[in-house]
């Protein structure tokens, strides 16, 4: 024992110069957080589930000495690795007494457990004998969220007195309450209204109340029973093959610790995504101290636009289920909840230990009315009818150094899905990746989101490498390189096509105050190109690169600036095009008080240059527009904590554009080249 705390006064000597600074810039900087780690911004990702997730871990962060591999896993800091090697070292050689014991462990580092700081805590674990009513109305997590959102340019819509027009006001509305603990419970519900929409539904379509709702219950590890929720929650069993639940990272700018999915079970659903989630009951009991199984069901309605036609097998049917959650004319009412999606099914895993893990699942899909999609030739193997089930195996295990994950499922047309893949730690310094993935043509998992190109897991197969290596404390590199194919006609790909895709990232941080990356990214990917001579469209490589520098530093306590440029150029057959973007941000800070802003320029050609830049937002937001055409975008967002209870947000952003005197297209067309968008939101903590 006299050992042990000898050993810790040493390495608490030696972190010294892990300055708790480091620490608070993390805290304040979640966002930047995010953004660093998952900088690939062109997907329409769920950025605000992940946010969520790591802002409850800094309000309550993990127990080290009472947490699982999944928990560790989810934050996407840690590898395979470095959670099994922290799960033995607890196992071998008891509890952890201070954080800084991690240095201790092997693969771990200072820019790892700086990292780590905000989202974990070091603790004795404590049975917590109040009730459970106590707990929940005592608990600290325990707050609620009312935002105010809109433009301030009129756009058309508005200006209609037609049936064709906007039937609410331009007012975007967002409430939201929860209150949680990890591993205890939560309970939380969410409104909003879109701009556009009614506040209280509209009497002509039977639509009444708020536009959207969402509400939840849920209680963990109350005896056998690990988890019950009522109300809309999410899946992410084995790797998202069938069940992915809320932010699916795939590539991005970190190349290992996100290729394995965690298995997290149930989770309770809190986006306004309006659609996609389920709505019922799950639960999840233990059979045994290392067999668990999950049941669960679910009811939702959906909107679609329900279709007649004198088809053999279908006289009604719809072609999509639609996602955008807009509700604001006579004809986006009409398509709300058109359809109702009954779901069911059962997972059985089986966990020795933290290095391995077995499951199955079965589950099956009803809708009231069939899909039938578009008459085109590239959805020829697309799922078809009211009925789809599947069945699928998942598992890993570990070898040595190599951590092996995969999983496999058969849908009802006999189509199969397979992904499957390793991590390893090859030195102290070096970490490497591959993932194999084939979702064959008539493969139908209609709520997926394992590992990909495409956006669903159907009419692909590929294989990605991935490595990080740390030179020394300063410099560090990341890279990854992916090669797919599509066996099958896609959107916008009249025959079967392939690609690649590559990206080198290397970060040089000289001390703790200053940060900066440079990375390059390219891609090859077939797509139709339209000859203007001879009128054909041929399917021909169209060729990206990406190429962008950031530079952080932090002047003082009080003053952070970023500043980053963004180019990229694109050409296919003869056809070149670019575009580029430079921002520089500020972040002062002066006790509760936090003022961020932004200047950016941008001048682009075409969609494919268009420039994702992360901007900072109120709590429990996360924006990455796309700039485009050619114009200035700036933006300034306060925040202020006037008590313990209260924090307070304001956001005000505009967009002038040199290349055009409308901005918008329809009923959203704003006449004028300024955008204008204000944003206020408080949030009340119940203490």
């Amino acid at each position: 024992m006299i050992r042990r705390i000898l050993t810790y006064s040493l390495i608490f000597i030696s972190l010294s110069t892990v300055s708790l600074s480091g620490q608070e810039k993390l805290i304040f900087d979640l966002q930047e957080f995010i953004e660093s780690n998952f900088n690939i911004q062109d997907e329409s990702l769920n950025y605000e589930d992940l946010y969520e997730r790591l802002f409850l871990l800094y309000e309550d962060p993990i127990n080290l000495n009472d947490v699982s591999e999944e928990d560790l896993l989810a934050l996407h800091i840690l590898s395979t690795n470095q959670v099994s090697a922290l799960l033995d070292y607890i196992l071998t050689r008891g509890k952890l007494i201070s954080i800084y014991e991690l240095l201790y462990i092997n693969g771990f580092d200072n820019g790892t457990i700086n990292k780590l700081l905000p989202f974990v805590s070091v603790s004795q674990v404590k049975t917590d004998g109040r009730s459970l009513f106590k707990r929940i109305i005592q608990e600290k997590n325990n707050y609620f969220i009312l935002r105010y959102e809109r433009t301030l340019e009129e756009k058309r819509g508005y200006q209609s007195a037609t049936d064709d027009g906007y039937l609410g006001s331009p007012d975007k509305l967002y409430f939201r309450y929860r209150v949680s603990n990890p591993k205890d419970f939560s309970v939380g519900f969410t409104m909003e209204k879109d701009a556009g929409e009614t506040l209280f539904g509209n009497n002509a379509f039977k639509k009444r109340g708020i536009d959207f709702w969402s509400a939840h219950l849920l209680f963990e590890n109350k005896r056998k029973w690990k988890k019950i929720v009522l109300g809309d929650y999410q899946l992410q069993l084995g790797q998202g093959l069938l069940y992915g639940a809320g932010f699916g990272i795939g590539k991005g700018s970190e190349t290992i610790n996100n290729l394995e999915k965690a298995h997290m079970g149930i989770r309770p659903y809190t986006s306004v995504i309006e659609g996609g989630f389920l709505r019922g009951v799950a639960a999840t009991y233990g059979i045994s101290n290392k067999v668990n199984t999950t049941i669960f069901t679910s009811h939702l309605k959906q909107d679609a636009n329900i279709q007649t036609g004198d088809l053999e097998d279908f006289q009604t049917y719809f072609s999509s289920i639609q996602l955008s959650g807009f509700h604001r004319t006579h004809s986006e009412l009409a398509r709300k909840g058109a359809i109702d999606e009954t779901l069911a099914g059962i997972d059985i895993s089986y966990k020795p230990n933290h290095l391995n893990r077995v499951g199955f699942i079965a589950s099956i899909n009803r809708f009231s009315v069939p899909i039938l999609r578009a008459n085109k030739p590239y959805n020829q193997f697309e799922f078809s009818g009211s009925t789809n089930s599947n069945l699928g195996l998942y598992g890993k295990t570990s070898w040595h150094q190599f951590n092996f994950f995969g999983e496999t499922s058969i849908s009802r047309s006999g189509g199969l899905g397979m992904v499957m893949g390793f991590t390893s730690s090859l030195s102290a310094r070096i970490d490497f990746a591959m993932i194999f993935r084939n979702f064959q043509k008539n493969f139908h998992s209609l709520r997926s989101s394992a590992f990909s190109e495409g956006s669903r897991n159907i009419n692909e197969s590929g294989i990605y490498w991935g490595i990080k290596y740390i030179l020394n404390k300063r410099f560090n590199l990341s890279a990854y390189f992916d090669t797919f194919r599509f066996p099958w006609l896609r959107f916008r790909t009249n025959a079967p096509s392939e690609g690649k895709d590559y990206l080198i990232r290397l970060n040089y941080s000289p001390n703790r105050k200053v940060n900066t990356y440079f990375q390059l990214r390219s891609k090859v990917k077939d797509q139709n190109f339209r000859d203007l001579e001879t009128n054909h469209i041929n399917v021909l490589p169209g060729k990206k690169k990406q190429y962008l520098f950031n530079l952080d530093v932090e002047i003082n306590h009080s003053l952070i600036l970023k500043s980053r440029v963004q180019h990229s150029k694109y050409q296919i057959a003869t056809n070149k095009t670019s575009g580029y973007a430079f921002s520089q941000d500020a972040t002062y800070k002066h006790n509760n008080l936090t003022i961020s802003g932004r200047l950016a320029l941008f001048d682009t050609e075409g969609a494919e240059n268009r420039q994702y830049m992360y901007e900072r937002d109120v709590l429990y937001a996360f924006s990455i527009p796309a700039y485009s055409g050619r114009g200035i975008r700036n933006y300034v967002l306060i925040s202020y904590r006037l008590n313990t209870n209260i924090d307070l947000w304001a956001r005000l952003s505009r967009t002038t554009f040199y290349d055009r005197s409308e901005i918008g297209t329809g009923l959203e067309t704003i006449d004028g080249n300024k955008k204008t968008d204000i944003k206020f939101q408080i949030r009340y903590k119940i203490r």
